[in-house]
This record gives C-alpha cells, structure tokens and sequence, in this order.
C-alpha cells in the first residue's frame, strides 16, 4: 500500500477574479512540487464529481442545488459574499473537491492505499450546512467522512485541522454526534471568529486550541502535543482525515502565525502514529488553506513526503 494523489484540472477552473488569496496559481504551485523527481512513484487519480447523495449527508439538498445551479456567463461572476464568488468553471470544481476527498476514503478504506492527499480547490472547512463562505462552498472533509460511514460502515471519523483560520464549518456539522471528532489549531483572533477553548461539543468530541498572533513553532508543537492529540488517541477513530491548510506558516499574508515548513513534517508524523495505532494506517488529507505560493509548495511537499514514508 501506498499514498495516492487525487487532483482534476477541473479545479483550477474555479476562477475567483483578480488579487483573490484564493486563485488557481494556489493549486498549480501544489501540483508543479509534486512533479518533483522524488514523487515520481506518487500515484495520481483523477477526482471524481461528488453525487448529489454524497452532498447531502452533509448539507441540505435544496442548498446543495443552489449551488450546483449557479452558472455565470463567461467572463463574470456570482458573489455569495465579500469573499466567495463562483465563475463560469466553478461547479465542477466545487463538485470535484468534494469528489476527490469521497474516493480518498473509498481507496484507503479498500486497502488500495495506505493515504490519501486531495490537491484540490476550492477549500472546504468553512463551508456550514446551509451557507458558503470563506472561499468554502462544499465541505470537503464532512462529505468524506459521512460517505465512511454510510459506506464503510465507520463508526468513529475524526478531522484534524491544522489550517490557521478555524474550520467553523466542520465543527458545525460535528459538534452534535458523538461519534464524530473534530480538532483544530488556529489563529485568534482571526477570521471567523469561531473556535474558543470551551467550545467541546455534546462529548468532548470538539478540540480547540485558540494560537495568539505572532506565536510560532514552540506554541504550535505544544498545543497539539498537550491539547489536541492525547483527545484524539482517546477517540481512537477508525478513519483519520486531515483537513490540510498550511496558512499558518510564517510567510503566509492572510495571518500572524511563526510556523515552520518542519511543523507541518513533524505533525503530520504525530498524526500518522495516531493512525497506525486504531485505524490501520488510514488517512486522507484534503488540502485547506495556504496563500504563499512558495511557503504553500514546500509546506506540501513535506507533508507528502511523510505520507508516503509510512
């Protein structure tokens, strides 16, 4: 077994306008650090467009027919809000973010990989039941692992979320089932605004670790190794999904976090021991934020890199 790369052209497609933190180069950087020689091995798969009936395990189907059914005319563009705008290309790339993150559980949980990365766009965290927002339109990560569940059969799904911005969306459709776990590191203040400390959800099945601007390595390292993964074992998920933003490193423009390109390595190897110890080694990592081409580039290449050294 082995780790897998799901991408689709389709996804640079998605055409945000121009100066948005959240364009089509963001993805094209990912995909030029990936042909690196040292992945030549990586398999690729081609994501798939997300069903209706994979969407709304998550999201209401009126709101998912929405959003399906906005098509702009060439050149223009559909604001939902100041920061989330859909082009001409964006269905199928919304569709196929969402795609990607499905068949990523669907290789792991069939033993034909080891793990999953999703280098795909638009992000997803953000995206509540019934509203887009933050660039986030579908949300990636739930769609995946309520389709672990209703097709797998995994009781138990846990999300981590080491994007600096918290994933307000996630944690929404989380808090109130027991069996489902979410955790995440993240910039406060900052946008949305969500994601205090005592939010814990119906079962402690909620994880926030609240990092103060201009706080780097050192807080970061200690909020996962003291807050975060000791919940986490303790949940013991039968399914890991990584809701992969790499936003807070030092040099990306959208926040005040000091991380290092080593973090990302060494907690994304946290995450892979938390993995091999309940659920078999099984993790898909769907990517999130990052707004730095070069910090994004080299921030995915060592994730990837200890993805597929497990």
């Amino acid at each position: 077994m082995t780790t897998v790369l799901i991408t689709h052209a389709a996804c640079l497609d998605h055409d945000t306008g121009p100066y948005h933190p959240e364009c089509s180069e963001r993805l094209q950087a990912v995909l030029d650090a990936l042909e690196a020689p040292e992945f030549a091995m990586l398999p690729r798969e081609s994501a798939p467009e997300a069903t209706i009936e994979q969407l709304i395990r998550v999201h209401p189907r009126p709101y998912v027919e929405a959003i399906l059914a906005i098509h702009p005319d060439p050149g223009s563009r559909v604001q939902l809000d100041g920061d989330t705008a859909m082009s001409e290309g964006s269905v199928e790339a919304i569709s196929r973010a969402a795609g990607a993150a499905v068949l990523g559980v669907d290789l792991v949980m069939s033993g034909k990989a080891r793990s999953a990365f999703a280098a795909v766009r638009p992000p997803g965290h953000h995206a509540e039941p019934a509203r887009a927002m933050g660039f986030c339109f579908f949300n990636n990560v739930a769609v995946a692992a309520l389709h672990a569940r209703a097709q797998w059969g995994v009781q138990r799904v846990a999300v981590v979320d080491f994007d600096v911005h918290h994933g307000n969306g996630t944690q929404a459709m989380f808090a109130q089932d027991k069996d489902l776990f979410y955790a995440s590191s993240h910039q406060s203040p900052c946008y949305p605004g969500t994601g205090e400390a005592w939010d814990r959800g119906i079962a402690d099945n909620i994880v926030n670790a609240p990092l103060r601007p201009h706080e780097g390595s050192a807080a970061f390292r200690s909020a996962w190794e003291r807050d975060i993964l000791p919940e986490l074992n303790r949940f013991a998920p039968g399914l890991l999904i990584i809701s992969a933003g790499f936003d807070a490193h030092k040099d990306d423009p959208l926040a005040q976090l000091r991380v290092e390109t080593a973090d990302f390595a060494w907690l994304t190897d946290q995450l892979l021991a938390v993995a091999d110890a309940h659920c078999g080694g099984r993790v898909v990592s769907v990517l999130e934020g990052g707004y730095d081409l070069h910090a994004l580039a080299e921030s995915v290449t060592v994730h990837v890199r200890s993805l597929m050294r497990a």
